[in-house]
């Protein structure tokens, strides 16, 4: 690598900036009364300002723009278009609260941009069941669906101070040094890591309990976003033989590097719709909240799924020569194993709490189903 000094200096602006402008925002949000109330499924017991989001979207963008040198910055005017269409769908349910409808129309709109005018999509199965190249069509589909699941991955892990951020340091981190060693062709992926890391670390200085701020949607669905790009643009990269740094089974270890806010959101998702309940309807099922039912402080809860997120990729890397199948059964197992063992080591009485709530929950009228803002919040 040539240019270390691009991801240095986007790095430390994109920290400096939203460093200095969480304070502002929570000035102006208590100012404003822009808060996320307490309910019985939320952790906090007060009133927090939403907003924080806002400031690592300015350090990110900001130090994006600034970071890429421009004779290599041909794909950086719709990275940017599509994180700036993310920030006004976070904003606007941030302070209105926005149906699921809207938002899942304009993650759609979003990903469109990235897929059709910056030319990032999975192009190749690696070998998982069998597949290798993939018809463009088919890329599509998929390239849409993955960017749809992790946008709202860390949407839906963003449940306890500092969760989502920590995770989102870590996966841009790990994408970050992969770009930077990968080749001056990769500087821009690796300038856009480390500007949402620096940005990202500035936010959870106000943000680890006791939170000062939330990220809120606005923060979480640009974490996600960001990240769906980069984990493609690595697998693309990694699984080229003729790159700089290739790695066996690329999609294995891409799914390892996401595994604990993308497993539990499958996981979440599909529980959901076995209960006949839309998959965006509130509940505590999430790993965080089997985390705090053990008893565990919301520093505890982020350190052990950090810990974990980072023993998953260190398993995928070690058992990289597997192939693309059977390591990514070996990743689901192993989730499958992990989460089990949260879930029935906590208490009898929360585990007959839990059951409750669900049988609740089926019994309740289809109103579930309805697009209405309050009913369909994405949490």
């Amino acid at each position: 690598m040539d240019n270390p000094q691009y991801i240095v200096l986007s790095a430390v602006l994109a920290f400096m900036i939203t460093f200095f402008a969480i304070p502002v925002i929570i000035q102006v949000a208590k100012d404003k009364k822009l808060f996320d109330e307490p309910d019985d499924r939320k952790v906090h017991k007060g009133v927090i300002p939403t907003l924080g989001g806002l400031g690592i979207f300015a350090g990110f963008i900001i130090a994006l723009l600034l970071g890429v040198p421009k004779n290599m910055a041909s794909e950086l005017q719709y990275f940017a278009a599509a994180v700036t269409v993310i920030f006004f769908l976070g904003i606007k349910d941030d302070i209105l609260i926005l149906s699921a409808s809207k938002k899942f129309i304009g993650q759609l709109i979003a990903a469109g941009i990235i897929i059709k005018f910056g030319d990032v999509r999975l192009t190749n199965m690696c070998g998982f069941l069998g597949f290798h190249e993939i018809p463009y069509t088919t890329s599509v589909i998929l390239t849409l669906f993955t960017v749809i699941v992790i946008t709202n991955s860390f949407n839906l892990i963003d449940g306890v101070d500092g969760l989502a951020g920590s995770l989102g340091i870590m996966t841009t981190l790990v994408f970050g040094v992969y770009f930077f060693f990968a080749g001056p062709a990769t500087l821009p992926f690796s300038v856009m890591a480390f500007a949402l890391t620096g940005a990202t670390t500035a936010f959870l200085i106000y943000n680890y309990s006791p939170a000062k701020i939330f990220m809120g949607d606005t923060g979480s669905l640009l974490l996600g976003m960001v990240n769906s790009i980069l984990v493609i643009k690595f697998i693309t990269v990694a699984s080229n033989p003729v790159s700089n740094f290739p790695v066996t089974s690329a999609p294995a270890i891409g799914v390892a590097i996401l595994m604990i806010p993308l497993f539990d959101t499958l996981r979440v998702f599909g529980l959901r719709i076995l209960s006949r309940r839309s998959p965006f309807s509130p509940d505590r099922t999430h790993i965080h909240h089997f985390l705090l039912d053990l008893g565990l402080s919301h520093r505890m809860v982020t350190l052990t799924c950090v810990s974990a997120n980072i023993g998953f990729i260190l398993l995928a890397y070690s058992l990289r020569d597997m192939g693309t199948t059977s390591l990514i059964g070996i990743l689901v197992l192993t989730a499958f194993v992990f989460i089990g063992a949260i879930y029935f080591s906590r208490p009898k009485q929360k585990l007959a709490e839990q059951k409750t709530i669900r049988n609740t929950e089926i019994a309740k009228p289809r109103k579930i189903l309805s697009l209405t803002p309050k009913t369909v919040e994405v949490e």
